[in-house]
């Protein structure tokens, strides 16, 4: 195959620990990664990652921004994608993971529960001990304001998974759209509602009030018609009943 599923599985779409076993030999047990299954993702499946990836290579984009993510699941995907980039042969310089010649990837969370708690605050996680991501801790408007513009960033891969009502989709759009580069392309993701309406909530998250619903903002922002901007939508739920699907991309690029 192309893909290699044994590194998939142990790197992107999981991650691991180290145990021993009762034979007194060390194993890795697989921990899967947040949020993958909104992806589509599975062990050896990366699901819409393998579409930004793709693009990344494509586009050979070396800034890639990614607002929010719950696991680092599109952040490893975007560094991945810019070291296979150097290791091909397209990228040339110092390989370095965001501070040579194949550019960087930024994550921006504030960390603060809303659409869910991330695993990889601490330094030392699984995500950022392996794929090194310049993580800026905060929320994706002060992020805008007191980095990406004082520091001048321009964008070629920006990827929109942060605050998910209507108002957070929009904001982060009409902001950092202004740092793409020229031939920058943005995807937003969780823009089809068709996911959620066939989606079933359990029972207990109903009864306490912990469901948040995951495609209505960027649904709803998606159904509007952006002046100056192409608009493709990638979705796949219903294509294979039975198999996981992804709650929707869409990709977006100047016209």
């Amino acid at each position: 195959m192309i893909l290699d599923l044994n590194y998939i599985k142990e790197n992107i779409t999981n991650d691991y620990i180290e145990v021993i076993g009762d034979d007194e030999q060390v194993y890795k047990k697989l921990i899967p990664v947040p949020y993958r299954w909104t992806h589509g993702a599975t062990d050896n499946h990366l699901g819409d990652g393998l579409v930004i990836y793709s693009l990344i290579q494509f586009l050979r984009a070396k800034v890639c921004v990614c607002l929010g993510s719950g696991g680092g699941f599109i952040p490893r995907i975007m560094t991945q994608a810019r070291l296979d980039l150097y290791d091909s042969g397209i990228f040339e310089g110092k390989k370095e993971f965001n501070w040579g010649d194949i550019g960087s990837t930024f994550l921006v969370d504030g960390a603060n529960g809303v659409g869910g708690k991330i695993n990889y605050l601490d330094e030392d996680s699984f995500f950022r001990s392996r794929f090194f991501p310049r993580f800026i801790n905060d929320t994706t408007k002060n992020a805008y304001y007191n980095f990406f513009t004082k520091e001048d960033i321009k964008i070629d891969y920006l990827h929109i998974d942060a605050g998910h009502s209507y108002e957070d989709v929009k904001q982060d759009f009409e902001l950092y759209s202004n740092l793409l580069s020229d031939n920058g392309l943005i995807s937003i993701h969780d823009t089809d509602s068709r996911y959620e309406n066939n989606y079933i909530v359990s029972k207990d998250l109903q009864e306490q009030n912990q469901y948040q619903s995951f495609t209505e903002g960027p649904s709803k922002f998606n159904k509007e018609s952006v002046k100056g901007w192409q608009k493709l939508n990638l979705f796949n739920e219903g294509n294979l009943q039975g198999k996981p699907s992804s709650t929707g991309l869409t990709l977006y690029r100047h016209a």
